[in-house]
């Protein structure tokens, strides 16, 4: 049993840049029998930690030293809006929490999030309408801050039920299309199901390991790797995984030298990026791991973009890094795609990489 359903609950979870409550709610009672202790620091990123383990082929020596901290970062946040302004006609304007393609957000169902309850509501950029508008005025492509949302509701009751500093996400449901999976958000929910489904499948595996696993999932990723930052110095870890998804880029219209990752072709194995380049140590482990046990990997390099694994490698005295992904069609949308058996690969490998760490 593949566990979908977990990723389609974490996709469709609203969680913008510090409003990650609700996913790290549903993540601490999935992970409530997987840890030694769970905890949520002051950036609202949750703290998992598993103390080494005994297992069918392992036992653990008595008076050994301290063991290898190995850190999985998996940041909760997705990219979205908070209200900045609610005018006379109800009109709700935003400004965005992440990264955006404005070509992307034309007429985009979505979720206003607030105290009293979620809203419906529809994304557009003020303007004409195709009907009236001229050839130059359907040339222009928006920016952001031309975008509103129009929940259906009469002028009062916006002014009643939202305010400023209330969150939008995008509205869409999660789907299984063949080989592939999906959904809005799986930038970063990957990464959450796979820290959730590595250790669970180390666990049921029952070979135990020896090195301390700390999982942490983060907050505010999107907007400069902010929670990791924090988490990363209060865990002080030996080694740190960034987990993520990478650009795939197997589509039409781009050179095949510039798709980063193919899907199918399995997870991942992170090279470098604009924020970190990986221990070449590292990279060589992982390899080996995953020819070991027949995991189908690609070796990856983003051109520009960032991501967690920046923020254990650079903490306090710093630690050694790499970068597991999992290559997405169409990355920032509505429609981000990976092909399934990917996603195993990464799940597999990490749990493989945890039990192999003396």
């Amino acid at each position: 049993m593949e566990n979908l359903d977990l990723l389609k609950r974490l996709c469709e979870t609203p969680g913008v840049p510090g409003r990650e409550e609700r996913v790290r709610a549903l993540i601490e009672r999935e992970v409530a029998s997987l840890f030694d202790s769970i905890e949520t620091d002051a950036m609202g990123s949750l703290i998992c930690r598993r103390s080494p383990r005994a297992g069918k082929k392992r036992k653990l020596a008595k008076g050994a030293g301290s063991p290898t901290r190995v850190m999985l970062l998996c940041h909760m946040d997705e990219i979205g809006f908070y209200v900045t302004a609610i005018d006379k006609n109800g009109f709700l304007w935003m400004n965005p929490a992440g990264g955006f393609d404005t070509r992307n957000l034309f007429s985009r169902r979505v979720t206003v999030v607030t105290d009293s309850g979620d809203l419906h509501g529809v994304m557009n950029p003020g303007g004409r309408p195709i009907h009236i508008s001229s050839p130059k005025d359907r040339e222009r492509v928006p920016e952001v801050k031309e975008f509103f949302v129009d929940t259906g509701l009469d002028a009062k009751d916006v002014h009643k039920k939202v305010k400023v500093g209330d969150y939008v996400v995008m509205n869409e449901p999660a789907l299984e299309m063949g080989a592939k999976f999906v959904s809005k958000a799986l930038d970063n929910r990957v990464a959450c199901w796979l820290g959730i489904e590595a250790v669970r499948k180390l666990e049921a595996s029952g070979s135990g390991h020896a090195c301390e696993v700390v999982v942490a999932f983060t907050t505010q990723e999107e907007v400069g790797l902010r929670g990791a930052k924090t988490a990363s110095h209060a865990v002080a870890p030996h080694i740190g995984i960034g987990i993520d998804v990478t650009l795939a880029c197997d589509t039409p219209g781009v050179p095949d030298e510039e798709s980063v990752t193919k899907h199918g072709k399995g997870f991942g194995l992170h090279i470098k990026d604009s924020s970190f380049i990986s221990d070449h140590r590292l990279v060589a482990d992982i390899e080996r791991v995953a020819k070991k046990h027949r995991i189908a990997y690609q070796r990856t390099i983003l051109a520009a973009g960032g991501q967690d694994g920046a923020a254990a490698q650079q903490a306090a005295a710093g630690a050694r890094a790499v970068g597991i992904t999992v290559g997405t069609r169409y990355i920032h949308t509505v429609t981000e795609m990976i092909d399934k058996k990917d996603l195993y690969a990464a799940r597999d490998v990490l749990a493989a990489y945890l039990g192999s760490v003396d």
